[in-house]
């Protein structure tokens, strides 16, 4: 008798395009499993399955080779930051305060 099979997505959103695949796989697969099953590479040959963040609905999986899929999870597929968001704000206040101080003087 063939395992029991599950409903998943996995979706990976690129820059300037995004793409969400509905799956059926076999109840037992991993995270990792069902992104490389899902073949969404050849659509983004940029991206490296084996290596990359993933998630579940928003939250990143931490052992995404070993956590094993529900039936309807989402699975994301995430890309890197091109900049710190810390970063970021931290020089957006400076500059703010840079602003509000000359235009005191």
């Amino acid at each position: 008798m063939a395992d029991p099979v599950i409903e998943i997505e996995v979706v990976y959103a690129a820059v300037d395009r995004q793409r969400l695949l509905a799956l059926a796989v076999p109840q037992g697969t991993t995270v990792r499993a069902a992104v490389l099953a899902s073949g969404i590479d050849s659509e983004f040959p940029e991206l490296d399955l084996l290596n990359c963040p993933l998630g579940v609905f928003g939250k990143q999986v931490a052992a995404p080779a070993s956590q094993v899929l529900q039936d309807g999870d989402r699975v994301e597929i995430y890309r890197a930051l091109l900049a710190d968001p810390k970063e970021i704000r931290r020089q957006r206040a400076a500059k703010a305060a840079e602003a509000k101080r000359l235009s005191q003087l």
